[in-house]
């Protein structure tokens, strides 16, 4: 049976979206960022960044404060923020996998 250029070019450019979203859900990175009251989000600054890759590997930087007695500690309010945030993108994440493999299995 032969196929339509019309219907080949449609499978060709469904395929390159599902390899382009399937490249787009390989790494994600979620950031937390925060800025003084009165500042503009343009001034935002960095408080903590994770990136989790599709293989399960991830890495997550946080800012640190100083004690008044010298000792290093995550400000436990913004890390429960990003946590949060993060539980949330890759919630996102699977789901939109999960269609998109029921889309591709039939279901």
């Amino acid at each position: 049976m032969a196929t339509s250029p019309e219907l080949k070019e449609a499978l060709k450019n469904a395929a390159d979206k599902i390899a382009q979203y399937v490249q787009d859900a390989a790494t994600m990175t979620v950031e937390t960022r925060f800025i003084d009251i009165g500042e503009d989000a343009s001034q935002s600054r960095l408080a903590a960044r994770t990136t989790v890759k599709l293989d399960g590997d991830s890495e997550t930087i946080l800012a640190m404060k100083k004690s008044p007695e010298g000792i290093m500690a995550v400000d436990n309010m913004i890390h429960e923020a990003h946590q949060t945030n993060v539980q949330a993108a890759i919630d996102y994440r699977t789901g939109m996998l999960e269609r998109l493999l029921g889309l591709l299995s039939g279901h």
